[in-house]
């Protein structure tokens, strides 16, 4: 039989290896040589496209707006309860009050990161439009870290 798992074998047999006398070396010279040939960065003067698009980003900026001005009334409103929920009669918090609290401040940190996405893909997509367009600053463009090169570039 010619081949075997790793290919055909050259020759009818199996093609043996030389024992080089510099070792790992030579190795770790070509893995590198073929590293540096492959990647290759596009030029900083032409940013790449960002990942989220900017529908995507202006849904997650009002998102994190709309959230910024829910939760702070809700805590408002759970603060000022009178009905007896969220205060005992002595005046002291209570389990409702603590757990509502905590969903509030839990929501409103998740809603801040979710508009800082949306704000720096928005920023993004200013960005390309400007260096398209050859506007100021265009030059010095590169993006600002909501990025893709997954086929993009």
């Amino acid at each position: 039989m010619a081949g075997s798992a790793r290919g055909p074998a050259r020759g009818g047999g199996r093609a043996r290896r030389r024992a080089d006398p510099r070792g790992w070396v030579v190795w770790r010279a070509v893995i590198l040589d073929r590293m540096s040939r492959t990647a290759v960065d596009p030029p900083a003067t032409v940013p790449r496209p960002p990942v989220l698009g900017p529908r995507t980003s202006w849904f997650l900026l009002a998102f994190g707006v709309w959230s910024w001005v829910i939760w702070i009334t809700f805590v408002k409103n759970l603060w000022g309860n009178g009905s007896g929920l969220a205060f005992d009669d002595a005046g002291e918090p209570t389990a409702y009050f603590w757990v509502h609290l905590l969903l509030a401040v839990a929501s409103f940190l998740l809603g801040t990161a979710v508009g800082l996405v949306g704000l720096r893909g928005v920023r993004a997509w200013r960005a390309v439009r400007r260096a398209a367009a050859g506007g100021p600053g265009a030059a010095e463009v590169s993006g600002n870290g909501a990025e893709a090169d997954g086929g993009r570039s």
